[in-house]
């Protein structure tokens, strides 16, 4: 839609805005409430298609003036949190689609360099997981259950431990985006090839098929936030890097809100990779059928939520 169109459309929904942010005393919070949620849509979609123009502005504006006087003293509306999550992230993470192409790509290049390295070199996989890690992995492997070491503590004690240690390695993630983009490469890169020798050290004893079932249980998830982790930090960095008609600071500022949102959508999700993996993983008995249930429905819900739905908002959008 062009942006004149786009402005002749909700112009005169603006302007009943701004007289009922006036006449706030007089009208329903809950009303202002709604008004607020639409606009905050609206600038989601100039952000998207309208960039550096005035129209952006003006709702960069409007939408401040509403947050200060209607949100000053009162408790966040649950609809706000449930549009957030519905509606204004994932229209928001489409224009960072192509970066989290490249995030997965640095990812994926990763694993397969790490894959090969431990194929050819038996001591690589000790250089990167440690010895002690492998020797008990080993023996585990000996005693036929691969994946014992996840059957270790509670499940509670585990769930939280390993949710609080990937939400850690996600900011971590984000974080380097601050040494540019090629922080956050490094981060998913060192990743990327600590879990390529980690699948390949279960393939060198011949128990691949039998680890992963499990491990990709909640591998799936995690795994995959992990590269959108990636993405908000090298969506920081780029705003170092490519300011484009901004000054560097300012870009940086716009790129680190931006990063920190995306960053922040990961961590539901790696709160249920956490349960899975404390609950779930530790059982190694499950039929190969119900894990691939689990571990494709994963994978599927990353890929919608992340991509296909993102995509299928941006059209609904601009077909208005």
């Amino acid at each position: 839609m062009r942006e004149a169109a786009f402005v002749k459309q909700n112009k005169e929904k603006w302007i009943a805005f701004e007289k009922a942010i006036a006449l706030k005393s007089q009208i329903n919070p809950d009303t202002l409430a709604d008004h607020y949620i639409h606009l905050t849509n609206d600038l989601a979609y100039a952000q998207t298609y309208y960039p550096e123009s005035k129209t952006l502005l003006y709702l960069n504006s409007l939408t401040a003036q509403a947050h200060q006087q209607i949100y000053k003293n009162k408790k966040e509306d649950k609809n706000r949190i449930i549009s957030f999550w519905k509606e204004e992230f994932p229209l928001f993470f489409y224009q960072h689609q192509r970066t989290l192409l490249y995030a997965f790509l640095v990812f994926a290049i990763a694993i397969f360099i790490g894959a090969i390295s431990s194929l050819y070199d038996d001591t690589f996989v000790r250089l990167i997981l440690g010895d002690r890690y492998v020797n008990e992995t080993l023996n585990n492997i000996e005693s036929g259950n691969p994946t014992a070491i996840y059957g270790s503590g509670s499940n509670w004690g585990t769930f939280l431990a390993i949710t609080v240690n990937n939400i850690r390695v996600s900011i971590l993630a984000f974080a380097f985006g601050v040494i540019t983009s090629v922080g956050s490469a490094y981060i998913l890169f060192s990743n990327g090839v600590m879990v390529g020798a980690f699948f390949t050290m279960f393939a060198n004893n011949e128990v691949f098929w039998q680890a992963s079932k499990n491990i990709m249980l909640h591998g799936a998830i995690e795994l995959s936030v992990i590269v959108v982790a990636g993405c908000a930090g090298m969506v920081m960095g780029n705003g170092i890097l490519f300011p484009k008609t901004f000054s560097r600071r300012l870009s940086f500022t716009r790129a680190a809100k931006d990063g920190l949102k995306i960053v922040v959508s990961t961590f539901p999700f790696f709160i249920i990779a956490g349960f899975i993996e404390g609950f779930i993983t530790r059982y190694n008995t499950m039929p190969v059928w119900l894990a691939s249930l689990i571990i494709g429905g994963s994978f599927a819900l990353i890929i919608f939520y992340y991509i296909i739905y993102p995509i299928q908002l941006h059209r609904a959008h601009a077909a208005r």
